[in-house]
């Protein structure tokens, strides 16, 4: 499934876009968006776009409770816990949390081909062993570590979790399990209110701009990737600490943003560490410049790996 020179794989599926009430502030259509300028950038193409199929119970069932799978799959989740996730569990949400977990082992995968692949959804990392939050499912970078670990196609992964909000969900679920080391840099005063015990947590001042974000991204990531010597990353680059972002309080501009996606691609490349890329986080009324500052992180996926 190599792609060629130049080029960077791209997971997407069209079902990545599911139906929510009219006015929901998950900014849903942020996935349409991307593709669309993706592809008029040049940096999607028919010869590196691949299309998931939906995840098997038997990956999701690796991360997640079965009860909570089957109340997902057959949308019987009770009120409690669709208000936990923040938005109905239809049909159409469920599939598309199957299609984003599949896309991000198929990035994973893809990744320990070429050096770095990216899932144009993904990074649900509120979402636990046995309930959802933070309009998060299922957590798909929790499903894709399992499934290559269990598989022994690899034997240690690194989560490099730059969202705004801390990943709470993916640092319980492998808290136990010293295969998947969990580093999440966020926001101190942001959802969730009660935060996990991440394997290195770094929570920054509202307000923390550029210069000072990114200073201490580099005093902590290559130290890290030292030390635990991963045989995979996942990066979850969401774009909420942008500084006009709804649900952000950090204040990255848009080099900013960039910078931070060249660097911790860049990090990686230059040890030889496979990078499989997922979105995470990014919302806003203003849904193209949203999509537009994901893209950030595909320019730069290019940009290394020429």
């Amino acid at each position: 499934m190599s792609v060629p020179p130049g080029q960077v794989a791209i997971i997407h599926s069209p079902a990545y876009v599911a139906p929510l009430p009219d006015g929901h502030r998950f900014p849903m259509n942020k996935y349409f968006y991307l593709l669309e300028q993706l592809k008029a950038s040049g940096l999607a193409k028919e010869t590196n776009l691949f299309t998931p199929a939906p995840a098997p119970r038997a990956w999701l069932d690796l991360a997640h409770d079965p009860a909570y799978v089957t109340a997902v799959l057959e949308q019987r989740l009770d009120d409690k816990a669709t208000r936990r996730i923040g938005f109905p569990v239809t049909k159409q949400v469920a599939l598309r949390s199957q299609l984003s977990s599949a896309g991000t082992v198929m990035a994973g995968r893809l990744a320990l081909e070429d050096g770095i692949a990216i899932n144009s959804a993904g990074g649900s990392h509120h979402a636990h062993r046995d309930f959802g939050a933070g309009f998060c499912v299922f957590n798909d970078v929790a499903v894709a570590a399992s499934v290559l670990l269990e598989g022994g196609e690899v034997s240690k992964i690194l989560v490099v979790d730059l969202d705004v909000h801390q990943g709470d969900g993916t640092a319980r679920i492998f808290a136990s399990d010293r295969r998947c080391t969990t580093f999440s840099m966020h926001c101190a005063i942001n959802f969730p209110v009660r935060k996990a015990e991440s394997d290195l947590d770094v929570p920054l001042d509202p307000k923390t701009a550029d210069s000072a974000y990114l200073a201490t991204l580099a005093q902590h990531l290559p130290p890290l990737l030292a030390r635990e010597r991963p045989d995979l990353v996942f990066y979850n680059a969401g774009v909420d600490p942008h500084e006009a972002d709804r649900l952000g309080k950090l204040s990255l501009t848009d080099g900013g943003l960039a910078t931070r996606d060249r660097y911790v691609i860049n990090t990686c490349r230059t040890r030889s560490i496979p990078i499989a890329i997922v979105m995470g986080g990014g919302y806003g009324e203003d849904v193209p410049a949203i999509a537009r500052r994901h893209s950030f992180v595909y320019q730069a996926a290019v940009e290394a790996f020429p």
